[in-house]
């Protein structure tokens, strides 16, 4: 007996071969996200999911699990889609520290909706609302770290994540994280020869920046006299005012920079609040400056203590006699002078300065040198004892003012491989060169940190109450929080603007400003050419010709006239033509996004379906 054969059709197989794809698809997924979970790759151009070597050092040092949560108000801000979407970059971000954390970062997104335990959560965490959302709503944005036992738990925040800080949203998360895992106050030294600590027998109080500080960090005064070593512990070195150091106190400061130390050194050709007398009971002339010249020449800074910056185009009011007159040594730096692509000045609006030096790079050093504060172009260079001579009327400062064209630096990072400016000692764990790059912060004036300049004092129910109207205090903070961090903080860089501009409408709207400055050359060109022939038709001083337009005059005149009338058509006719490139260029990215692509698409499918058919067909 003839056991049956067992035969599968060719349909059959292809069911059994589809059935088999999908299981093995599934069985892949299934690995893929067991084993993959944390692979992730970032296509962007600017690759602004990838974290930096700081960041990744930070979130790999932590010792211990916390809890970030970020609160942000969906509901609110659905009117709000840049918002939205700058929201979807952090979120993002968090999740990839998150992953990279590997279970030492829970964390979670909670939209707290108004009138709920979540929203007073919120700002019970010290998160800012902003206005404006939907129905009046209130938006909060921002995010709460949270680590320790559930009793004693420890906190840090970012109240409200601005979108005018989005190029530094890295370095804020990665802030907060080095402030949980390391919540002690950062150690800051001040060496000042100016009164900023007060003086409690006359009943002089600290000055407001030095009481912010003590805030901030940890602050120990140190003097010049006896100082031979600085405590490499220390996370930065606040240098005021230096005058006359000793040599083992710069030698001190020296090898504390070399080390790795960091330093911020307030130079100034004139303080106002240096109270030393001009001229001592030994006939020493004291102008009120300060340098560290030795210093500054072994790191490559160029800084002359006799001369003082002046700007007309930001020069302070002050009051003279009962009138406000103009001090061009006095200087309002605004936004525009301040750099907003370094994280110390990024969010800061407004410094004032008053007679300050400036900085700049020798020649033949390899020291690189970036400008926080400037000023602008329409500055110049004199001597400080001018100025000292113009104190009862600055505005003599103005008579011969001629601007150099030049933005003169007055605060920096200089950044170097720094060698030592006492290569002959031989101390014990001297150091020559410094082993890594380091940094150095300049600034060249120390009244920006005195009262008068950036904050007024009025009482209020006895209490002082302190109104800032500048961001000097805010400078100070974000420089001592910048440095007291991490190496790792240091290091991480600033965001690319994820703003992308229509490079093609500004490259129309370039072209067509260019015809825009043609155009209006002619028109000036024709406008003096019109107004000379007039002029030369004019009849000469004494003559008997009336004053009236002669015939060929008035035809001088409706010539011009007219041709005024065909260049303003021209000059219309190019801004149609520009709006017009504009809305064609719009057009052809909508029909190649909606329609083309789409189209393409379909075919290519349709064609693929139609080969895989027939070629079936025909082996069947």
């Amino acid at each position: 007996m003839k056991r049956p054969s067992f035969s599968l059709s060719r349909a059959n197989v292809l069911r059994l071969g589809v059935v088999a794809i999908a299981v093995l698809f599934l069985a892949v997924i299934g690995l893929s996200s067991m084993s993959l979970r944390t692979a992730r790759v970032d296509l962007t151009e600017d690759r602004i999911y990838t974290l930096t070597p700081g960041t990744q050092s930070i979130v790999d040092g932590l010792g211990r699990p916390l809890t970030l949560t970020l609160y942000f108000s969906d509901h609110a801000t659905r009117e709000l889609p840049q918002l939205r979407s700058y929201e979807q970059r952090v979120q993002e971000m968090l999740r990839e520290i998150a992953v990279r954390a590997h279970g030492r970062i829970r964390f979670r997104v909670i939209d707290p909706v108004p009138y709920s335990d979540d929203e007073d959560a919120a700002e019970s965490y010290g998160l800012t609302p902003a206005a404006g959302g939907s129905n009046g709503e209130r938006v909060f944005f921002g995010l709460v770290g949270t680590t320790g036992a559930p009793d004693t738990p420890v906190s840090q925040s970012i109240p409200f994540f601005d979108p005018a800080r989005e190029a530094f949203v890295e370095y804020d998360i990665a802030k907060l994280l080095y402030e949980l895992a390391a919540p002690r106050k950062p150690k800051v030294g001040v060496l000042s020869s100016l009164p900023v600590t007060g003086n409690m027998v006359i009943g002089e109080q600290p000055w407001t920046v030095m009481r912010q500080l003590e805030q901030l960090a940890d602050v120990t005064n140190l003097a010049p006299e006896g100082l031979t070593h600085i405590d490499p512990s220390m996370n930065a070195l606040l240098l005021i005012h230096p005058k006359k150091l000793p040599e083992d106190a710069q030698y001190a400061i020296d090898q504390y920079v070399l080390h790795g130390g960091h330093l911020v050194v307030f130079v100034d050709p004139d303080a106002e609040m240096d109270t030393s007398p001009l001229i001592d009971s030994n006939g020493t002339v004291d102008d009120h400056d300060s340098d560290i010249r030795r210093l500054f020449e072994a790191w490559g800074i160029v800084y002359d203590p006799t001369k003082v910056v002046l700007d007309r185009s930001q020069a302070l009011t002050i009051d003279l006699n009962g009138n406000t007159v103009p001090h061009p040594a006095m200087l309002g730096l605004s936004a525009q002078d301040l750099n907003h692509d370094d994280v110390v000045t990024a969010s800061l609006q407004r410094i004032n300065v008053s007679t300050a030096g400036f900085f700049e790079l020798a020649p033949e050093t390899k020291a690189r040198m970036l400008p926080l504060v400037q000023t602008s172009d329409e500055a110049m260079v004199v001597p400080a004892q001018g100025v000292r001579d113009a104190a009862g009327d600055p505005s003599t400062l103005l008579a011969s003012y001629e601007p150099s064209h030049d933005r003169f630096v007055l605060a920096a990072r200089v950044r170097d491989t720094f060698h030592s400016a006492f290569p002959e000692r031989k101390d014990a764990g001297h150091l020559g060169v410094a082993a890594a790059p380091g940094e150095v912060i300049v600034v060249a004036d120390t009244d920006l940190l005195t009262d008068r300049l950036w904050i007024d004092v009025q009482p209020l129910l006895g209490q002082q109450q302190l109104t800032p109207f500048a961001n000097n205090g805010d400078l100070i903070a974000n420089i001592v929080d910048n440095l007291g961090g991490s190496t790792a903080l240091l290091s991480i860089r600033g965001r690319a603007n994820l703003q992308r501009p229509f490079t093609r409408v500004r490259a129309l709207q370039a072209a067509a400003d260019r015809k825009f400055l043609v155009k209006k050359g002619e028109l000036e060109n024709e406008l003096y050419d019109a107004q000379r022939r007039l002029a030369e038709l004019q009849p000469t001083k004494g003559a008997s010709t009336p004053t009236t337009l002669s015939a060929q005059q008035r035809r001088e005149v409706e010539q011009y006239l007219q041709r005024k009338l065909a260049i303003g058509k021209e000059l219309r006719d190019v801004q149609h033509q520009l709006n017009a490139e504009i809305d064609a260029l719009g057009l052809r990215l909508k029909f190649i996004n909606i329609i083309l692509v789409p189209a393409l698409v379909a075919i290519l499918g349709l064609i693929f379906g139609w080969r895989r058919t027939h070629r079936v067909r025909r082996e069947m």
